[in-house]
């Protein structure tokens, strides 16, 4: 059997991940099993589409608890006292000069799980990440995304 690829999490991350499981187990499985008692009072379960809809959301949500209580249970969780500031890791933020765009941005580095690029929380895994991943203030990278190439140059790096 393959080996199960570690996720790589920040504390924040990590306890993000871990108030989204609490919410499921405490508040969104009571909901699904109220819904699901409502449905059967509706009578034949054989052809009522509100019980099946409900049994359906009720996998969903169950499929979705094992998916976080794994993900907490194996993970790697970079604490931010393990972050350095000499070269760009998980955790840190980093300010490029992005010559692509012709303006300063500040990146920060997380794992995959953890992704929001509307904040600019780029993954680890992401090009523009793994490009960074390693690189010092100084360092100019490259990176290959869908309209070109992307330069950027270190500028700082802090956690």
């Amino acid at each position: 059997m393959a080996e199960e690829k570690k996720v790589i999490l920040t504390r924040e991350g990590y306890e993000k991940l871990e108030k989204e499981l609490d919410y499921y187990v405490s508040v969104r499985r009571n909901e699904i099993s109220e819904q699901i008692a409502i449905a059967r009072g509706f009578g034949d379960l054989s052809e009522n589409a509100e019980y099946d809809e409900a049994k359906n959301e009720q996998s969903r949500i169950e499929a979705k608890i094992v998916e976080m209580e794994n993900t907490l249970r194996n993970c790697i969780v970079v604490e931010n006292d393990e972050v350095s500031t000499d070269t760009v890791g998980v955790g840190n933020t980093v300010k490029v000069m992005n010559d692509f765009l012709k303006k300063e941005q500040v990146i920060t580095i997380v794992g995959a799980n953890e992704t929001d690029p509307v904040n600019l929380k780029i993954s680890s895994e992401s090009p523009i990440g793994a490009a960074l991943l390693g690189k010092k203030v100084g360092d100019l990278v490259s990176v290959e995304v869908p309209v070109g190439i992307m330069k950027m140059t270190v500028l700082e790096i802090s956690r």
